[in-house]
């Protein structure tokens, strides 16, 4: 068998037809683990939450950046323990890094990685020396990242990529690293990394946003660098079945995914608690007004769920673990009604993969209010 061809959740066995109770996947990429920031990095089970209550204002949408700054600012210091941002920064990224940031622009224009928190992440990027020609804001979809408008917040040079400039469209991700299954029989059975990813960035900054997802449960860290770093993932479910609770983790542990996310910050300034991970009904929008930082995207997405279901659980709706059919339907603008039987078991299943700490009694949650 070729030496790069690696076999994860399943053994080893031919490649199953569908429909399949438990995917067997076929993992193929030339790249090994490299250095020893990626997944879970040096901080596993810490998550820093900070809060401040003027950093959005509800009423008009409207957000603070000075105090944006200042939230990421000291969540950083808080994470590594230095006195000063740049030290923290220093700890990630180095001046010869090309560093990608990840953002999630798949509910804009309302709900997306926030541009006064990417203009920061930007900023302190650069004043850790990295030149801004080698800083990409970059997203699968050329639609929904331009609705953004990230441009007009960010410093001149830094670079805006998206894997697809037209839907469907190939060139735009790495034909030799891909992840192989067949969920439904479909035609396509190849999910293909970007190609940025694997043959450009050195380091990523994953920024997603706190998001109930209709088929995963919440669309987080790991959901973020998973579907959102590789193609031909919708595939995974249909009707009221979803294959998300392996499939998440499997494309998140693949090389040289895993290796190059070296920090995540959850922007949960906005939030979704139902009908993610888009948009379109602005009463499932809330205000959390928080920033997540950490290294371990398997303890922050257990912190997400647990906002979520809070969020829920005060509105009336049943939680997200809720697998009853008769809360399965195509019309979704009742909270306690889904268009998929939900997986929220996909941040269990990544701890698994080794990719975090998803033991709440071992997870160290540091809460600051500013």
């Amino acid at each position: 068998m070729d030496r790069r061809i690696f076999l994860q959740v399943a053994a080893a066995a031919p490649l199953l037809a569908s429909p399949v109770d438990e995917p067997v996947y076929r993992v193929v990429t030339p790249y090994k683990p490299a250095g020893p920031l990626g997944m879970p990095g040096p901080y596993p089970g810490q998550v820093v939450r900070v809060h401040a209550e003027n950093a959005i204002n509800a009423r008009t949408d409207r957000v603070n950046p000075e105090l944006v700054r200042q939230m990421i600012a000291a969540g950083m210091k808080t994470l590594t323990g230095d006195a000063r941002p740049e030290d923290a920064w220093a700890r990630f990224i180095s001046p010869q890094d090309v560093v990608g940031i990840k953002v999630n622009c798949s509910g804009a224009p309302r709900i997306c990685s926030s541009p006064e928190i990417v203009a920061v992440i930007a900023e302190s990027l650069i004043a850790a020396g990295v030149p801004a020609r080698k800083i990409y804001v970059y997203e699968r979809f050329e639609d929904q990242l331009k609705s953004v408008g990230y441009g007009k917040f960010l410093p001149e040079g830094v670079n805006f990529h998206a894997a697809e400039t037209s839907r469907g469209a190939i060139l735009g991700y790495d034909p030799r690293t891909y992840v192989e299954t067949s969920f439904f029989g479909e035609d396509d059975t190849r999910s293909n990394v970007v190609r940025l990813v694997s043959e450009t960035f050195t380091k990523i900054v994953n920024v997603p946003n706190m998001k109930e997802h209709q088929a995963s449960g919440v669309t987080g860290c790991l959901k973020n660098i998973a579907y959102g770093n590789f193609s031909n993932v919708a595939r995974s479910h249909r009707g009221e079945k979803t294959y998300t609770r392996s499939f998440i983790g499997t494309l998140a542990a693949v090389e040289p995914v895993r290796s190059r996310v070296v920090l995540h910050i959850m922007d949960g300034l906005r939030g979704v608690w139902h009908a993610g991970p888009f948009s379109d009904m602005p009463r499932f929008r809330f205000y959390p007004k928080q920033i997540m930082i950490g290294t371990d995207p398997v303890a922050m997405d257990h912190q997400l769920i647990d906002v979520i279901e809070e969020k829920r659980k005060a509105e009336g709706a049943v939680s997200l673990f809720d697998r009853s059919m008769s809360h399965v339907g195509g019309d979704n603008s009742n909270p306690n009604t889904n268009h998929f039987i939900r997986e929220p078991g996909h941040v269990e299943f990544a701890g698994k993969l080794g990719l975090g700490v998803f033991d709440a009694a071992s997870i160290k949650l540091k809460v600051m209010e500013l």
